[in-house]
């Protein structure tokens, strides 16, 4: 039987992308097997599935194949890569929100790529800006996350998200008005992203997301379009769980003096030694300290 991908979940339809249709070709539309409701597993935006056509033309799926990841806001399944677009002037590099946003993408188990936008707006006698970028950028490629400047009028840097974003599925998130759109019409043109967004919900946010759909990038990459979010927050993460959503913490973790180490005020704190030593960021340690902080005010309000 045809397999395929599920690029979009709407009033109980499911539309499929055969694995041998061509870039855009129209996906086949499908009912999902009763015994999914069954066993209490529905299909979702991304997942891969075996699927068997009607006579008339339509399609039902039959097979879930398994998942490799599987978000709730918004649902969808096997994404793999964030792609966080944070620009350096209008409005200002925000670390702090960078860090907000990077806590829920590890929580998630997702790979992020940190896309640096409208590089174009530092001028050139501007030492102060281009300094605050290139630290950044060392002090985020020094934990481990991939950092890639942008411009979306220059074209720097396109090539390379292009080629970054081929055969994945992709999210885009990241602050308000920083070019996302700009950045994906700048890379595929065909896309006419002139007013919508596309961004991953994170958190609780006020608006209901109403469907998902994997926009078809042409280069066997997809990319997650859904309605935005409207505030990010920490409901769904336990506070034990903050430390290991700090890269560069879960691994001095292991070696912290008391199992659950808070890394706030506790003897034989491996994660403050290193703070002391120069080893751990100081603005990494105050967000997370901030962030720890506005978790337990949260958990004591609800």
């Amino acid at each position: 039987m045809p397999e395929g991908l599920i690029v979009k979940a709407l009033s109980g339809y499911y539309y499929v992308k055969d694995d041998e249709a061509l870039p855009g070709e129209a996906s086949v539309q499908c009912r999902a097997r009763g015994v999914f409701r069954i066993k209490g597993k529905s299909p979702l935006v991304g997942d891969r599935v075996t699927y068997a056509l009607t006579e008339n033309g339509e399609g039902t799926v039959t097979e879930i194949h398994p998942r490799s990841t599987e978000l709730i806001r918004p649902q969808v399944a096997n994404v793999n890569l964030a792609v966080l677009v944070f620009s350096v002037k209008e409005p200002d590099l925000s670390l702090n929100l960078l860090d907000k946003f990077l806590v829920h993408i590890e929580h998630e188990g997702l790979d992020a790529l940190i896309c640096l936008t409208k590089m174009d707006l530092i001028d050139e006698d501007d030492t102060a800006a281009r300094e605050a970028v290139e630290n950044a950028k060392a002090l985020y490629t020094s934990i481990g996350y991939e950092v890639l400047e942008t411009s979306s009028p220059q074209g720097v840097g396109a090539d390379q998200l292009r080629e970054r974003l081929q055969g994945e599925i992709s999210v885009f998130s990241g602050q308000s008005g920083v070019g996302k759109s700009s950045l994906l019409n700048a890379m595929f043109p065909k896309l006419d992203l002139l007013t919508s967004e596309i961004s991953l919900r994170l958190g609780r946010g006020r608006h209901t997301t109403r469907h998902v759909e994997l926009v078809e990038l042409g280069n066997g990459g997809y990319i997650a379009d859904t309605p935005g979010f409207s505030q990010l927050d920490f409901l769904e993460l336990g506070v034990e769980e903050l430390g290991s959503c700090f890269r560069e913490f879960a691994e001095l973790s292991e070696g912290c003096k008391f199992r659950g180490c808070t890394h706030l005020h506790e003897p034989g704190c491996k994660v403050r030694e290193a703070l002391e030593a120069g080893e751990v960021a100081e603005s990494r340690y105050k967000h997370y300290a901030a962030f720890y902080q506005e978790m337990k005010d949260k958990k004591r309000r609800y």
